[in-house]
């Protein structure tokens, strides 16, 4: 690793702020998001010195990919603790709330479910389901004609599954 300008100034410091935020979040991370995370905790960290230590980690057992997504191996959660006391201060404050947040949105994410399958007589079902994390909230079936109206109704679920919840409520609770 060349000499950054931000607090991060080696292979180690890297890899340990990879563990920091894996187990700050503390469930399985896209790669894509894992990224963002950690790119964001310090301005001299680049990507490909990232990829470099996160590919290491794998390697040497700290961290396990499955289905595209990164979490902790026991090794690693070990590991990290012993070594997270080095990271500065403000790249810690800077990993705890960016971690926070993605943690919320992951959390968010697992509990809404969108998917879509032919029908043998034409047409498409869609489900759609949201729980709370004790439970179901909403369980519901739809047919559409084609799949791209199945495709755009499964998108506006994701994206608005307790507005629309509420609206479906709403509207039960009120006479027609």
């Amino acid at each position: 690793m060349e000499q950054r300008f931000g607090f991060i100034h080696d292979e180690m410091e890297l890899k340990v702020l990879i563990l920091y935020v894996l187990r700050k979040v503390n469930m399985p991370v896209p790669r894509n998001e894992l990224t963002d995370l950690v790119l964001l905790c310090d301005d001299g960290i680049g990507y490909f010195e990232f990829a470099e230590c996160l590919y290491d980690l794998i390697r040497t057992g700290h961290i396990r990919e499955e289905d595209g997504a990164y979490s902790l191996t026991q090794k690693g959660i070990e590991n990290g603790m012993a070594a997270e006391q080095g990271i500065r201060y403000s790249v810690r404050i800077r990993a705890d709330k960016a971690s926070a947040t993605t943690r919320q949105l992951l959390e968010r994410d697992s509990m809404i479910h969108a998917t879509h399958e032919l029908r043998q007589l034409g047409g498409f079902t869609v489900k759609l389901s949201m729980g709370d994390g004790m439970g179901q909230l909403i369980d519901l079936e739809l047919l559409c004609g084609d799949s791209d109206q199945a495709k755009k109704i499964e998108s506006n679920f994701r994206k608005h599954a307790e507005k629309l919840y509420g609206k479906i409520i709403e509207l039960l609770m009120n006479e027609v």
